[in-house]
C-alpha cells in the first residue's frame, strides 16, 4: 500500500478514523491507552519513574496488534507518528462522549471514496479494483 501524505491534521484525521474503520480496534485502542496511562500515573505517583514507559508499551503493545489481526492494515503511526498520536487523544475523547457511532460514520465514508486504501489484504480480495503495490 502506498503511503499517502496529507497537508493538514485536519484532513488527515478522517484517514485516520478509516484505519481504525472496526470497532474492536478502537476499543483496543482505547482499553490499551487507559491502561498504560493508569499504570503510569500509578508508578510516577509512588516516585517510580520507570512506570513511565507502560503508557506507550502498554498503549501501543495493544494497538499495533489490533491492526494487524482486526484491521488488516499498518499502523498510521508508522508513516505519521505526530498525527497519529494527536488522532489517538482524539479518537478516545469521543468514545468516552459516547460518539463512538461517529467514528463508525466517519470511517465509512472516508472508505467509500477512497475505496482502494483499505489494505493490501483488501485489494487482494476486492476482486481486483485496485492495483497492486
Amino acid at each position: 500500500m502506498e503511503q499517502r501524505t496529507y497537508d493538514s491534521y485536519e484532513e488527515f484525521w478522517p484517514y485516520y478514523v478509516a484505519m481504525h474503520s472496526r470497532a474492536a480496534t478502537r476499543w483496543v485502542h482505547l482499553t490499551g491507552t487507559l491502561t498504560g496511562l493508569a499504570v503510569s500515573v500509578y508508578g510516577l505517583a509512588r516516585g517510580r519513574k520507570r512506570y513511565a514507559a507502560a503508557l506507550p508499551l502498554i498503549g501501543y503493545g495493544a494497538a499495533w496488534p489490533a491492526h494487524f489481526l482486526i484491521e488488516k492494515n499498518n499502523p498510521a503511526t508508522f508513516g505519521h507518528p505526530l498525527w497519529s498520536l494527536r488522532g489517538d487523544v482524539q479518537m478516545i475523547r469521543t468514545m468516552l462522549a459516547g460518539r463512538d457511532r461517529e467514528l463508525a460514520e466517519t470511517a465509512a465514508k472516508w472508505l467509500a471514496e477512497n475505496p482502494c486504501t483499505r489494505s493490501s489484504a483488501t485489494a487482494a480480495s476486492d476482486g481486483g479494483c485496485c492495483p497492486r503495490p
